[in-house]
């Protein structure tokens, strides 16, 4: 019964569904790591937009000025890490778990302090983002299944691939990026400042990872509640790094991670060990990381002749 599910096309559309907020986090930190920082703090950053798209889009009774407000939200999040990474000089893990933990306690206390809900934003009236229906492809036996009937945010996060990839490798700001995550000093000796293409790129990724984290709650869920980012950002960090900080390398990983939690989502109907079901995911990416870190070890020691 399992692999038949794992072979059904609700499956495969349930495993897009579950990598969109994934990839749109990895995407983020490829922007990052191509400059040269970590973006540790995707899973902040998430768990931020996706109470603030609750709050924003009640407030505006509309799920795309609510996005807009919330990818605002997150690029001001980027922005605030790349000031106390680049400006005070701030060790940027020690500064992006800073984020991290204040995202936990502040998130319960801004939802309470706006709706008095404690867990969960049930009298905060949200606008979802819809889903919507792929004319022609929606007729195509199987694929129709899989690719129609998807939240607009999983169609943008498959655009954002694309997107991506050509503004890192074909533009004149994604060149200067790559620059100075290559040789800052390189990159400095003919004109091109750094810390601000730093702060672009830092700011750039709270913008895409906050397209994450509304999709949370107002399209793989309709409401917020605490912790829902649930690792999302961390494991975007490791799909970013095993996909080599590439876009097309990033969706190819967030996809092997999305595909495990849709597992997990199914073996929860089953008779499975509630705890081992809900593992799986970051079981997936363990082993993912360990692979992915013996396979570099061994090219070192190809390219070293040891």
């Amino acid at each position: 019964m399992i692999l038949d599910a794992i072979f059904s096309p609700e499956f495969l559309n349930n495993t897009l569904r579950a990598t969109t907020p994934i990839l749109f986090a990895a995407l983020a930190s490829a922007i990052a790591s191509k400059s040269g920082v970590i973006n540790m703090a995707l899973e902040g950053i998430m768990l931020f937009t996706a109470l603030f798209g609750v709050i924003f889009s009640a407030a505006f009774q509309s799920p795309w000025l609510g996005l807009l407000a919330t990818m605002a939200v997150g690029g001001f999040i980027g922005f605030l890490l790349a000031f106390f990474v680049l400006r005070l000089k701030t060790d940027e893990i020690l500064a992006a778990i800073a984020i991290n933990l204040i995202a936990n306690g502040a998130t319960i206390l801004i939802l309470l302090f706006v709706s008095g809900d404690r867990g969960i934003s049930s009298s905060i009236q949200s606008i979802i983002i819809p889903r919507i229906t792929l004319p022609i492809i929606k007729d195509i036996p199987f694929l129709g299944e899989v690719l129609s009937n998807q939240n607009v945010l999983t169609y943008i996060s498959l655009i954002m691939v694309a997107v991506v990839h050509i503004f890192l490798y074909k533009t004149p700001l994604g060149l200067q990026i790559r620059a100075v995550g290559e040789n800052k000093d390189a990159a400095e000796s003919v004109g091109i400042s750094s810390k601000k293409i730093r702060y672009i790129s830092l700011t750039l990724s709270g913008v895409i990872a906050s397209l994450g984290g509304f999709f949370l709650s107002g399209g793989y869920m309709t409401k917020f509640t605490i912790g829902m980012s649930a690792g999302r950002g961390f494991i975007a960090l490791a799909a970013s790094a095993m996909g080599g900080n590439t876009p097309i390398g990033s969706f190819l990983v967030s996809l092997l991670f999305g595909a495990a939690q849709a597992l997990s989502n199914i073996l929860q109907l089953g008779a499975w060990p509630h705890e081992l079901v809900q593992m799986l995911p970051y079981a997936t990416t363990l082993i993912g990381l360990g692979v992915y870190s013996y396979s570099r070890m061994k090219k070192r020691q190809r390219l070293t002749g040891r």
